[in-house]
């Protein structure tokens, strides 16, 4: 594609070696290393490049593909008649490319039979994690964030499994969206709104490695999975009483909610969904009324 413009580079301002090197690859690779500059927060270095559109790929991690949200970008370039947003990626291998915060965008581009995308290349392949967590190109829901985050998860373990859960709290965030992710990736339909203000007070970062977090996750997810069956079986006796409002399992869970009088001292994960199980199991659906769920309803809302 001719001469690169990073070839000439003055020695006062001349970029790292790794960094020259991973230009030289993208030429390698069948692309065009456009520009190579220090960003103007942290000074870190990164190259601005065309990259052939097949060798970029999403992280394995991410939420799934909205055909709508990508079908609806297509549109909007094609009004356009320009691509004027560049995704941002990492080189992980000869000829491969991962995006963390375009997928959406590489394919609207992909459907337009375009060859090439325009990135922002970034050196440090372990800043694709933390790009990831503040992907903002379109809004996640609960579901998707959470199978985000336990994706990532596995992904850090297998990479990076020695280091703690709770150093990574800027990756995932959250630590019940770790919890929710096993229980969305087990019952797609998991009712994780519902519990999610539980689990919200009671969830923390672990201190152990990801590996054995891991294992600890999976019990936790598993007294979480216990209490909803209890929760399914309430809310089936309730709708046999001809009551079906859609906020009849948060307001059972908001009546049988063991942190509802817990102020300062807080009970543990595990002694939280034991007592929530406990409360659920003798809930008697007999005494509930209409007129007080949508009367909880409309408060919620408020």
């Amino acid at each position: 594609m001719g001469q690169a413009a990073w070839a000439t580079f003055p020695a006062e301002t001349k970029p790292p070696a790794g960094v020259l090197d991973l230009a030289g690859q993208v030429e390698t690779d069948g692309g065009s290393a456009l520009a190579l500059y220090q960003e103007p927060v942290g000074k870190g270095w990164q190259i601005f490049a065309l990259l052939p559109l097949e060798q970029v790929e999403p992280t394995p991690y991410q939420r799934d593909l909205s055909k709508t949200h990508a079908d609806r970008l297509r549109e909007i370039i094609k009004k356009l008649d320009r691509f004027v947003d560049p995704v941002v990626a990492v080189r992980v291998g000869a000829k491969k490319y991962w995006t963390p915060n375009g997928n959406h965008r590489r394919a609207a581009l992909e459907k337009l039979k375009a060859k090439f995308i325009p990135v922002i290349l970034i050196p440090e392949v372990e800043v694709a994690f933390q790009i990831l967590a503040l992907n903002t190109e379109k809004a996640h829901n609960l579901k998707e964030k959470s199978l985000e985050v336990i994706r990532m998860y596995r992904g850090l373990m297998e990479a990076e499994g020695g280091k703690s859960e709770e150093s990574f709290a800027f990756q995932f965030e959250q630590p019940h969206f770790i919890t929710l992710g096993l229980l969305y990736e087990k019952h797609p339909r998991f009712a994780g709104g519902a519990f999610a203000p539980i689990l919200k007070r009671v969830d923390k970062f672990l201190k152990d490695s990801l590996v054995k977090s891991y294992r600890q996750r999976q019990e936790r997810a598993d007294l979480v999975d216990a209490a909803s069956e209890v929760l399914d079986e309430v809310v089936a006796k309730i709708k046999k009483r001809g009551i079906n409002h859609p906020y009849v399992k948060n307001f059972v869970l908001a009546r049988c909610n063991p942190l509802t009088r817990a102020r300062k001292t807080v009970p543990t994960f595990e002694q939280t969904f034991t007592k929530l199980t406990d409360a659920l199991q003798k809930f008697d659906p007999g005494k509930l009324r209409m007129e007080d769920i949508a009367r909880a309803a409309v408060m919620a809302g408020e």
